[in-house]
């Protein structure tokens, strides 16, 4: 059951596929309404999900489920990764990577693989206070409180030198 993320309890758990690129504005309403149609037929043994998402920086999709009502089984969330792998095949791009780092440059988001972030870090092109996603949240509090934060409060500041 899609629900306005909005609307979802500061407890749902939240996950964070980073794009390797920006979507186009086209893309982006693609993706709106195919992910808003999965979420709407998202279920675990049978019931309904009470799922939302976003999309921010034309690069972020946050899905964010209210385990208080359901909670995600092996095969749901199975269900939501072959969703994400769909979406990469059919915009071709990189939305399950883990080892890429997305960090602030003024405006725009820069994203680079973990050995260039930590060149980066060890040249002084990124310090402690550049900002970083920690795609690590785990809930929707923490994803609104701790997503966006300097490098040097996130997993991320094993790779700053003071």
């Amino acid at each position: 059951m899609y629900i306005p993320f909005k609307e979802l309890p500061d407890t749902s758990r939240i996950w964070i596929y980073q794009a390797n690129r920006s979507f186009t504005e086209e893309e982006l309403e693609e993706i709106k309404a195919r992910t808003e149609a999965f979420l709407k037929e998202w279920t675990v043994h049978g019931a309904a999900l009470q799922a939302g998402f976003e999309i921010r920086y034309k690069r972020f999709i946050i899905i964010g489920l209210n385990q208080e009502a359901n909670a995600a089984s092996g095969c749901s969330i199975d269900a939501s990764v072959h969703f994400i792998q769909q979406l990469e095949k059919n915009y071709e791009v990189d939305l399950l990577d883990k080892m890429n780092v997305s960090y602030k440059q003024g405006e725009f988001v820069a994203y680079k693989t973990l050995t260039e972030f930590r060149e980066m870090a060890k040249n002084k092109a990124v310090s402690g206070k550049t900002i970083v996603f920690n795609n690590l949240v785990a809930n929707k509090q923490e994803y609104e409180e701790h997503w966006e934060v300097p490098a040097a409060e996130s997993w991320h500041s094993r790779f700053i030198k003071s």
